[in-house]
């Protein structure tokens, strides 16, 4: 970082006749298409241009309604390189921005950012004693006549698994409380609102009304215990966050998109993460094999499938054979009361040594409030066990204590090289920057909703990709094999259904990013299909490169993805409309390419299930054209 304090006097306006005099300072991004303007006086706003088009008029942002007077100001330029021990889109990230840090007098201090694709804020406080945080103002005041995909909430306890509502700007209401992230169009041109690096603090949500502001759950007063696994807030204090000492605030982050494309390969949530402390280098993504989705319904065996050691040896001589590289037991494993009551017909560490045998790692699920009870000596047995991860469950909240409770497992889970899968949870913050080890999580409506709704159509799913994927990775739990269109769907808890074709579900393992990615099906189903399995045992959770080719919000994605061993995966969706697509392979480095292509059968249309494997030689400069059904997709793999 190179700063120029000499720059703070050519960005401050007035005199010292007139001190409350308002002080202006200009922002512009590395390629000086975004411009931030932000404005000190009794009040602090910002605005947000891009290409001189405004996207954010004046909004005020405010922490504790302080008293501004600047006492210091210093801008400088930040040009780098990032390179993830977890690589979810890239190997490399291009870490460019241009920063402006103001300290006021009351001992906060305000930083910005301007990004080629966005703009970011957080506050810093240089406090040294307790304090409270009562207030926090962040408001994003855009044109009344634009667009919004909101995932609206009915309060702040919430798994934050929500449609993207479409409304107006100005249908948006202070009655409309929605999480993040959320994302709007204005002039043409997506913004996309989250957060960044939250911690020791409360999560941002928004409300309407005279703008979209962001909204925090207070700290809680008196909480209610009503279940094994739900602890609600009965009551609440005056304050957001009770603090100690100098602290760094949440980023609140605008992501600018021109193209919805764009808005795919958007890593700034990542970026602005705090960076991780430790060595990560233990820490191994892949697949997962999952036994919820389907109750361990588990036919065409000698044994009496359930929750037993035999059923668990079932999956995992499936992924040993598939090369999948995890085996989760989800719940009733164990009491959901105490993680060392084990259930009669299981036996971890037997089940632990079998899976090493063959390859293959163990996963344990547990309740987020049995964990919370037993932490340390569940994840210390965890550990002697030969267990690699957790999956935690039902927190629902981002209230202050809840937000620590998340950094509290993870840096424990880590001390122990366990992987973290946090489920019931928020929306992603960083965790890939700041905890490696925490690999994915839910905050998503996800494929478990098939089993008792029709709620996970195409429509859902390929708007996905350009909200909530943004902020991090989703463990959405795709690889549904009984796939039926429209009109065929029923509720089976046990045998699910999926809506939109076998390739539609395939696609999935290109275009959602997890890099712990759940096979979420019967291995019966997959043992029945040996053509799907050809994708999904190979399928890397890894990219070294990603490049969308198409995309719409809501329609159709078309990406390419260059795993690490330099194969290539091209894979597209789409919504309720049938399409053709034409893939245009000159983006490949030159050669000749073996390629596999999985593709909508002629009848996808009336039976999803129905695809066809095609393989042949390809050159890079070739253009594919493909027909995807109703709710259909495609998936290519190259390689030399």
């Amino acid at each position: 970082m190179k700063f120029h304090p000499w720059l703070a006097c050519a960005f401050l306006l007035g005199s010292a006749s007139a001190i409350h005099a308002q002080k202006k300072f200009t922002l512009l991004s590395p390629d000086k298409s975004v411009t931030l303007s932000v404005s000190v006086g009794n009040t602090i706003t910002y605005t947000v241009s891009q290409d001189n088009k405004t996207l954010i008029g004046n909004s005020v942002v405010s922490l504790n309604k302080g008293s501004w007077k600047v006492s210091k100001a210093t801008q400088g330029s930040h040009q780098g390189t990032l390179k993830p021990v977890v690589k979810q889109k890239t190997a490399v990230i291009d870490d460019r921005y241009n920063e402006l840090h103001l300290d006021f007098s009351n001992a906060l201090s305000l930083e910005w950012r301007a990004y080629d694709n966005g703009i970011a804020w957080h506050w810093i406080s240089r406090e040294k004693g307790a304090y409270k945080v009562t207030d926090e103002q962040a408001e994003f005041n855009m044109d009344k006549a634009g667009k919004a995909w909101y995932p609206q909430e009915d309060g702040f306890y919430s798994h934050n698994e929500r449609k993207y509502l479409p409304y107006t700007i100005s249908e948006i209401g202070d009655n409309k409380l929605a999480s993040l992230p959320a994302l709007f169009e204005v002039n043409g041109t997506k913004l996309l609102i989250t957060e960044s690096g939250l911690y020791h603090y409360a999560g941002m949500w928004l409300r309407g009304g005279n703008s979209i502001h962001g909204v925090f759950p207070q700290y809680p007063k008196e909480l209610k215990v009503t279940s094994d696994r739900d602890e609600q807030v009965a009551s609440r204090e005056d304050y957001i966050a009770a603090l100690h000492g100098p602290q760094a605030f949440p980023w609140r982050v605008v992501m600018i998109a021109r193209k919805d494309a764009d808005l795919l390969t958007n890593q700034l949530v990542y970026q602005l993460a705090p960076e991780a402390k430790g060595d990560f280098s233990w820490v191994k993504p892949g697949k997962v094999q999952w036994d919820w989705w389907h109750y361990n319904n588990v036919y065409d065996v000698d044994f009496r499938a359930g929750i037993n050691n035999d059923t668990y040896k079932y999956y995992i001589d499936f992924a040993a054979k598939n090369g999948i590289e995890y085996v989760l037991l989800d719940e009733g494993w164990c009491s959901t009361r105490d993680l060392f009551s084990l259930s009669p017909e299981i036996n971890v560490k037997e089940l632990v040594a079998y899976a090493q045998k063959r390859h293959v790692d163990i996963l344990l699920w547990t309740s987020w409030m049995v964990l919370n009870q037993q932490m340390i000596p569940a994840l210390d047995s965890f550990a002697a066990w030969g267990v690699k991860g957790i999956k935690v469950d039902f927190m629902q909240r981002d209230d202050q204590p809840m937000v620590e409770y998340y950094e509290r497992v993870a840096n424990e889970a880590a001390k122990r090289h366990l992987l973290v899968d946090f489920h019931g949870a928020y929306k992603p913050i960083g965790w890939l920057r700041t905890h490696p080890n925490v690999l994915t999580s839910e905050g998503v409506m996800g494929n478990e909703i098939s089993k008792f709704a029709n709620l996970i159509d195409p429509v859902h799913t390929t708007t996905l990709p350009f909200i909530r994927q943004v902020a991090g990775p989703m463990d959405f739990t795709p690889g549904g094999m009984l796939n039926v269109q429209k009109d065929a769907w029923s509720a089976q808890p046990a045998e699910p259904m999926t809506l939109g074709t076998r390739c539609n579900q395939l696609a999935m393992y290109v275009i959602f990013e997890s890099p712990l990615q759940m096979l979420c099906d019967i291995p019966t189903h997959y043992l029945h299909e040996p053509e799907a399995m050809e994708l999904l045992s190979k399928v890397p959770v890894q990219w070294a490169q990603t490049i969308p080719l198409q995309a719409k919000v809501g329609e159709y994605v078309v990406m390419a993805r260059q795993a690490l061993n330099g194969d290539w995966y091209i894979a597209g969706m789409t919504n309720w409309e049938a399409r053709e697509v034409n893939v245009d392979l000159s983006f490949l480095p030159a050669g000749t390419y073996q390629m596999e292509l999985w593709k909508d059968g002629v009848n996808a249309d009336r039976n999803a299930k129905d695809f066809k494997l095609e393989k042949r030689a390809i050159a890079n400069g070739a253009r594919l054209p493909l027909k995807l059904a109703q709710g259909g997709g495609f998936v290519i793999r190259l390689s030399h």
